[in-house]
């Protein structure tokens, strides 16, 4: 398996570590250079998602799903305002719609990583939106609002920092609890405590979360991570699961090379 999938209405879906979601006062953390702990919060509701989320077969033999309609091409186009690694500019761009908690996810974000080390960002830039699966991560939604706060308060190297930190982190194995690795993470952004604590309290981007959310069940994905390769012509490739790197880097060749 190389991606994790939402469930169907009224079916089981299996128990996580994290049995139910973090709470406000679960991070209520003392750090010395701020006078109250960072607060963030789960159990937020973003309509669509929940039991009425549909579902496709898992990708068993690690290559991409063939979809019975291909939807790709109704991805959001992008702009100044994604979080981007590369250049806006760029000719093929990587639109990965992804699930913090995700381990398929963090072990696809160290192969675009890999991959944006090895094309120039006039090249290739590789775009994060949300896909958080609540199902199966009650915090994903809290964790990627958390994101969202630390992109608009410290802008796009920010995110990249606590995005970067927050998959390396649990793609080595670090059992640092959700309520203590996000406020570290959102001091090395260079974010303020205070701010960032108003920004998630009022939960005002939480409609960005939802159309990221939204967008990614219209292209098609059911499951994180979910990618979608945009062509210099505007031909869409989609990627559905963890692929490996070799995998990522034909399919942009195949991008690169287009009339």
């Amino acid at each position: 398996m190389s991606e994790e999938t939402i469930s169907q209405p009224n079916q089981p879906v299996a128990a996580t570590p994290e049995a139910k979601p973090l709470t406000s006062r679960d991070l209520l953390i003392p750090v010395s250079i701020i006078v109250a702990g960072l607060f963030v919060g789960a159990g937020l509701y973003f309509g669509g998602g929940g039991s009425g989320s549909p579902v496709i077969a898992v990708d068993t033999v690690n290559q991409p799903v063939a979809e019975a309609v291909d939807n790709t091409g109704k991805v959001n186009p992008v702009t100044e305002n994604d979080h981007i690694k590369g250049s806006l500019a760029a000719k093929v761009k990587v639109v990965e719609f992804s699930d913090f908690d995700c381990p398929f996810c963090s072990r696809f974000h160290d192969v675009m990583n890999a991959v944006m080390a090895k094309y120039s960002g006039d090249e290739v830039a590789w775009v994060y939106r949300q896909f958080p699966l609540e199902q199966l991560h009650p915090n994903a939604p809290a964790i990627a609002l958390a994101s969202e706060c630390v992109s608009k308060l410290g802008g796009n190297d920010a995110f990249w920092t606590f995005a970067d930190g927050y998959f390396s982190a649990k793609g080595s194995g670090d059992s640092t609890p959700a309520n203590e690795l996000i406020p570290k993470l959102v001091l090395q952004a260079g974010v303020s405590g205070p701010a960032f604590t108003e920004c998630f309290d009022n939960k005002e981007l939480a409609s960005e979360v939802q159309d990221d959310m939204n967008n990614a069940v219209e292209t098609g994905g059911r499951g994180t991570p979910w990618s979608i390769i945009i062509g210099p012509t505007g031909k869409t490739y989609p990627i559905n699961g963890a692929l490996p790197q070799s995998a990522v880097e034909q399919l942009i060749e195949v991008a690169l090379k287009e009339a």
